[in-house]
């Protein structure tokens, strides 16, 4: 049974991964309608994966690097959909696109300096970023124009989680997949301290 939900739950995953390219064709082949109800699907998906692998116990190394590399994607795929789609919205906020941007491109950076690959890590505070970025990105292509607060509120949470993420990386010297914070980083550098 417990192989079955892997594959599953992985499936869910891989779903993602090659919804990524087909939705980056509905986006340059105008097809907004289907754009934006297969987005939100991908969303969803991103949602229940990482709770399935948990509740059915089959949580992997490998599933964790593709749930990471499906989120990095689907992001892209949606942020692409809005230079498409609400171009005057991203000029207007450029800078701060650009500065999730340079955080976005110095964590990866420090990741594979440090670790030859990109991070897992899948904190509570991705997770709590992650769902600002839902709210504020599948609402933007159903709705006339994008929601500002929203935007804002994705903005701070995606940059603090950039930015806790980049640190970890520098306090961690062996790559680990799912490291719950940076607080749990610090608790346990204390407690090979002590140890």
């Amino acid at each position: 049974m417990r192989k079955k939900s892997y594959y599953w739950i992985n499936g869910i995953t891989l779903y993602r991964l090659i919804a990524a390219p087909f939705l980056l064709f509905l986006i340059f082949s105008e097809h907004i309608n289907w754009f934006k109800w297969l987005l939100a699907f991908s969303f969803f998906t991103d949602a229940i994966d990482g709770f399935l692998a948990r509740k059915y116990k089959v949580a992997s190394v490998m599933g964790a690097k593709m749930d990471s590399l499906a989120d990095d994607l689907t992001v892209l795929v949606a942020i692409v959909g809005l230079f498409f789609y609400h171009q005057a919205f991203i000029y207007q906020e450029y800078r701060w696109v650009l500065l999730l941007l340079i955080l976005f491109l110095i964590q990866i950076t420090c990741a594979l300096v440090r670790y030859g690959k990109f991070t897992s890590f899948h904190t509570y505070l991705a997770k709590v970023a992650a769902v600002s970025q839902a709210l504020f990105l599948i609402p933007s292509f159903f709705l006339p124009s994008p929601s500002l607060p929203l935007f804002y509120i994705a903005i701070v949470l995606t940059s603090l989680d950039l930015i806790e993420e980049t640190m970890m990386v520098m306090l961690l010297p062996k790559w680990e997949a799912d490291v719950k914070g940076l607080h749990e980083v610090i608790h346990k550098r204390n407690k090979n301290k002590v140890g």
